[in-house]
């Protein structure tokens, strides 16, 4: 499993999901993750509506291998339901 989160500076929600990937990580639970900062990469929240097909309102949105889950608090929930971490 590999995690791509797609997030902005200063985002409380893009760090808590990072830590959560970093765990996961840590834990051989995914192969590994990347975080892509939209403001760096020049990526629009209109650029991501295009990629996941429906309207984005916030950041994270995180994708676990090429598949959109959602926002931290659906990551978070994934990992949860599918008990990825003890």
């Amino acid at each position: 499993m590999f995690v791509v989160i797609f997030g902005r500076p200063g985002c409380p929600f893009c760090v808590r999901a990072q830590q959560l990937a970093e765990r996961l990580e840590s834990a051989n639970v995914i192969e590994g993750h990347r975080y892509v900062d939209i403001w760096a990469e020049g990526i629009s929240k209109a650029d991501l509506e295009k990629t996941i097909g429906k309207p984005v309102s916030t950041v994270p949105q995180i994708f676990i291998d090429q598949t959109h889950v959602g926002g931290f608090t659906e990551f978070d929930q994934y990992v949860r339901e599918n008990a990825l971490m003890a």
